[in-house]
């Protein structure tokens, strides 16, 4: 094997191990910092090891072997009062010695361990963007500079980013375990909050040249479905994974050939995923299943099945998105739902009704400097015949937003407005 395929068999393995890997080291050591550090000396190894020797048959249980010697080691070497032997004592009482079939490494309790670590790197305690950059460095094995490049910053900042927010959660003390039933609910909102705001920033990107960033869309929805399996008692978790899985659905089609954006009323509905709708359909169902009343996330994903059981835009049942619209004010209040619920009854009842509601937003200084109200009230009066009006509006809306492309679908809207009011 030339050694540009081995570098790319170790990225792969990286990739789809190193979640499992940092997690079992995490419960060895009780410290997510040296958890990574111990994980990357495993995949520095095999980079050594597997150029001279070749790939092992199960390259993941050798990386989970190699790891857990190296994390004895370190566990033997830090013995320096009774406390800790006892700590190595049991851990070896429970799990067995290190030694012997690579594979048996493979037999831990991976999925506890991952649940884990899913709450240690969402941990409040943490800022959001700090909870974003660990997630996806301990959970989705991005490096730094993917990082960094999906999220349009340097490598250094993601990189200090982490290092403190690794520095925080030593010094809360943060314990590597799942949270007690009294903690649960806050501490889930936590994961699922950060998943959320992974796949929003890759569905459409708040800045940058691109319209969407499909890889962080991808990497939400991989951990959205492992944390549905992991927790799969949680409705709340099956409907955020609907809603990715729905959203997603719709990614070929949000892109015109260039990249520019095609909004949802103008895309090409063929090309929608159906497999991803299947799935998304299928985790709203079982959200629903648990017979208790929709979250937030579930009544978003029943609002994107209204979308995807339409065949074509005229078909949508806008009367009900509208209704799970006030259900969702109701039950998560924000200017933003509020906006999006004029949009649904501007669809279902007209312009005229849906303007005074974004009017009566105007004034909330959570919107200030929020593009999507000027663009959404550009599109009523444009709706409304109120052309100057409507260009004003679509030229206010593209000067706010950071995203070239739809900074230029705004201006290619209020270039369209023809005339006067």
């Amino acid at each position: 094997m030339t050694e540009d395929a081995i570098h790319r068999t170790v990225e792969a393995v990286w990739r789809m191990e190193s979640a499992k890997l940092i997690a079992m080291l995490a419960r060895m050591l009780r410290d997510v910092g040296e958890a990574e550090e111990l994980a990357q000396d495993a995949l520095v190894a095999a980079l050594e090891q597997w150029r001279a020797n070749g790939v092992p048959e199960r390259p993941g249980a050798w990386l989970m072997t190699t790891a857990r010697h190296r994390a004895f080691d370190r566990l033997r070497r830090r013995r320096v009062g009774e406390r800790v032997g006892e700590q190595l004592a049991h851990h070896v009482e429970a799990h067995g010695d290190p030694g012997g079939d690579p594979a048996a490494a493979l037999d831990e309790p991976i999925a506890d361990d991952l649940l884990r670590l899913m709450f240690v790197a969402c941990h409040p305690v943490l800022g959001t963007e700090a909870r974003v950059a660990l997630t996806l460095r301990l959970l989705g094995g991005l490096t730094t500079a993917e990082i960094a490049r999906a999220f349009l910053t340097t490598e250094a900042a993601i990189a200090q980013r982490i290092v403190r927010a690794k520095r925080t959660l030593a010094e809360a003390r943060v314990p590597f375990e799942t949270p007690r039933t009294e903690e649960l609910d806050a501490r889930l909102a936590s994961v699922l909050e950060v998943l959320y705001l992974i796949f929003n920033e890759g569905y459409a990107a708040t800045s940058g040249p691109d319209w969407m960033r499909p890889a962080l869309c991808e990497e939400a929805l991989r951990l959205g479905r492992m944390l549905a399996e992991l927790i799969p008692s949680e409705p709340e978790v099956h409907g955020l994974v609907a809603l990715m899985e729905l959203q997603a659905s719709r990614a070929a089609a949000r892109l015109g050939p260039g990249g520019e954006p095609v909004l949802l009323l103008e895309q090409d509905r063929a090309r929608w995923d159906r497999l991803l709708i299947g799935r998304g359909l299928a985790a709203l169902a079982r959200a629903e299943a648990r017979g208790e009343a929709l979250g937030p996330y579930a009544l978003q994903a029943a609002i994107a099945a209204c979308h995807a059981r339409a065949a074509v835009a005229s078909d949508t049942d806008w009367a009900r998105i509208a209704a799970l619209y006030d259900a969702l004010v109701q039950l998560a209040p924000s200017p933003v739902v509020e906006l999006n619920r004029a949009v649904a009854v501007s669809m279902a009842f007209g312009a005229a009704e849906a303007l005074g509601l974004v009017d009566a937003l105007a004034g909330d200084p959570r919107l200030a400097g929020y593009h999507l109200l000027p663009a959404v009230r550009g599109e009523l009066l444009q709706r409304l015949g109120r052309a100057g009006e409507a260009r004003a509006e679509f030229e206010r809306a593209a000067a706010l937003t950071r995203n070239e492309r739809e900074r230029a679908l705004l201006r290619g809207r209020a270039t369209g407005c023809d005339g006067g009011d």
